[in-house]
Order: structure tokens, then sequence, then C-alpha cells
């Protein structure tokens, strides 16, 4: 008699692995997104301390709603210093690249500004109620828009002055 494992016994051990794997996917998923969504808050402080400092940055093309790397490249080439400081834009967690961050800028005719970008956890707490869109001068805070982002959520989190 021949000691080894049968055909039967290989495929339920893959099929339970299958059903493991699959519980801790859906598991740690939620975890994901919210720690996704925490480096875009970091990153978005971090450079709304930076653009917003004083007052709104405004771009070289004007009134308009801009990536952060396009940004990121006018302010450098109007400012070479900042490269010092630094030395690549920002970029999304998820949908980040290197041409487009992922996180945008909105400037006003009127001098107000916002710096945005989409949420992935749908169990963010929205504190800006009245918008449903990122809004120069809207505030600072977390709004519910009309329609889902380049994330696949349709909350946003913006800082605008």
């Amino acid at each position: 008699m021949r000691k080894g494992f049968t055909l039967i016994e290989l495929l339920v051990s893959v099929a339970i692995i299958a059903v493991l794997a699959t519980i801790v996917t859906v598991a740690v998923l939620p975890a994901r997104r919210r720690a996704r969504d925490a480096v875009r808050l970091v990153e978005m402080n971090q450079m709304g301390r930076f653009l917003l400092a004083i007052s709104c940055y405004e771009p070289k093309a004007g009134p308009g709603d801009y990536d952060l790397q396009a940004l990121y490249e006018d302010l450098v080439s109007v400012n070479p210093g900042v490269a010092q400081y630094m030395t690549e834009a920002p970029r999304d967690p998820k949908s980040g690249t290197l041409a487009a961050s992922g996180y945008r800028y909105a400037y006003a005719a009127d001098g107000k500004c916002a710096l945005y970008a989409n949420l992935e956890d749908p169990g963010a707490r929205v504190t800006l109620d009245a918008l449903t869109a990122p809004t120069p001068g809207g505030g600072t805070g977390t709004l519910r828009a009309s329609a889902p982002g380049p994330n696949g959520g349709d909350l946003y989190y913006q800082i605008a002055r």
C-alpha cells in the first residue's frame, strides 16, 4: 500500500486555503482603505501648509483646476528653491502616477483656493454638509460629492482658503 494524498484530499485542502484567504482579504480591505485615507490626509495637510501658508498660491496659468503634479512643476519653475524642500509632488496611494498625482488644486479668480483629494473609506465623517463638490473658499473638512471620484468613493477631503 502506497502512502500519499489522494486527489480529493488535495482539492479539499486547496479549497479550505482559498476560503481562509478570502476571509482574510475581506477583513483587511477596510483597514487598507482607511490607511490610504490617513496617508492622503497627512499629505494634504503638509501640502496645504505649504501652498496656503499666507495666501493661496496663484498658478502662472491663472484660475482653474490643476493636478498637484502640474502645480508642483509650475511652482518649481517660478521658485527653484522649492525643489530642495520637496523633491517631488506627493502622489495618491491608489490613483497617483508619475504623470498625475491624484491630488487636485482649484484656484478661483477671486483669489480663493482649495486643495482636495478623493477618499476611499465610505465611513469617513462628513463635516462640510453644505458642499457637494470641492469648492475654493469652502472650508476645511470632508464633503460628500454627487458622483464618485477616481478612487471610487464619493467623499472628498479639502483644505480651502
